[in-house]
């Protein structure tokens, strides 16, 4: 690391709070650990947990970066002992627990996923933490298949905009909620057959009658509260929830009923506390059955906006308006 900058430039919370308790700051550069790569950073993605935790309402877990951020794209910068499939100068996107929101950041290799062709290194920051979700919960945790049906609430969001394309590039029909007809017709447009907009449908009548009454195979639900009781009314025999996050709240009060006449499965995860060795594991499924439909044009990270890391305020700012399509990004200049 004789050759790097012995600062750097990073964003800090100077307390729980508003966006604006995010400030430039300089510090150290950190250190990669055995098994891991320093990472200068291109850009990294903003995220709901991101909010959550600037608010005091999620803390890092333990060992990780007070500072915010858990996905970036970059060039290898250096290599902690024990590293092998990566060099100095690689172009990657990687997924860490924390520090994203920084000129420089160190990332598990086992992590660390070469940036698909035809995907720019800014855009590849907003892949890692909506793809590895998507991923491990609607295929491998809720198992959906070719020629089953799919719900995404929050179609727009990061989550849906990369559920939608890669449940429909693997075969799925899929359905998708969104706010408003633009947002909407956004997600039909990325190949959902039906938007439900909910402010002015309600997604279980629509469901029902789009499905002749027999209800969706697989849910992915981020909102709780009242959506809870009404997933499940919503899916298909031996259907699936997985829940990811409760916008609306965790705690309800429902009839359980329908999961023993309709043999459900209610499920969900969390992604960040997972093992390096969990992840890695995620971040192999990636590379050997998604890469190849984001190389073919089949899926791709949807970017709404991009912010100079110094603007982190102003793109948590945007996020918590809720009136994006798709990614929300930082950038260093170092593109």
């Amino acid at each position: 690391m004789t050759d790097l900058p012995t600062e750097m430039t990073y964003i800090r919370a100077t307390g729980d709070g508003g966006p604006e308790v995010l400030v430039p700051a300089k510090g150290p550069l950190p250190t990669p650990g055995d098994g891991e790569a320093l990472i200068e950073v291109v850009a990294a993605g903003v995220n709901r947990p991101d909010v959550m935790q600037r608010l005091g309402m999620y803390p890092p877990p333990p060992g990780a970066p007070e500072t915010l951020g858990m996905e970036a794209s970059g060039r290898v910068a250096a290599l902690g002992a024990g590293v092998e499939g990566l060099k100095v100068g690689d172009e990657v996107c990687a997924l860490f627990g924390g520090g994203g929101y920084a000129e420089y950041v160190t990332a598990p290799a086992a992590t660390c996923l070469p940036v698909p062709k035809g995907v720019s290194l800014i855009d590849a920051a907003g892949i890692p933490e909506t793809f590895f979700t998507v991923w491990t919960n609607v295929f491998e945790r809720a198992g959906l298949k070719e020629g089953q049906s799919f719900l995404v609430h929050g179609g727009t969001s990061g989550i849906g905009t990369t559920a939608i394309q890669l449940a429909v590039a693997r075969g799925a029909t899929v359905y998708a909620t969104a706010g408003g007809p633009e947002k909407v017709a956004f997600c039909e447009k990325l190949g959902a057959a039906r938007g439900i907009d909910y402010r002015t449908e309600d997604f279980q009548a629509v469901l029902k009658e789009a499905t002749g009454a027999k209800g969706v195979n697989v849910i992915l639900d981020m909102i709780g509260g009242d959506y809870t009781a009404k997933n499940i009314k919503s899916l298909s025999v031996e259907g699936v929830l997985v829940q990811i996050a409760f916008m609306q709240g965790p705690k309800v009060q429902i009839d359980l009923t329908p999961i023993m006449l309709k043999r459900l499965t209610v499920t969900g995860s969390t992604l960040r506390p997972r093992t390096v060795a969990q992840k890695g594991a995620i971040a192999d499924a990636l590379k050997r059955e998604v890469w190849p439909l984001i190389e073919a044009g089949k899926a791709k990270p949807i970017v709404h906006a991009t912010f100079p890391l110094e603007k982190a305020a102003d793109a948590h700012r945007l996020m918590e308006q809720s009136s994006h399509m798709g990614k929300i990004l930082l950038t260093t200049g170092k593109a």
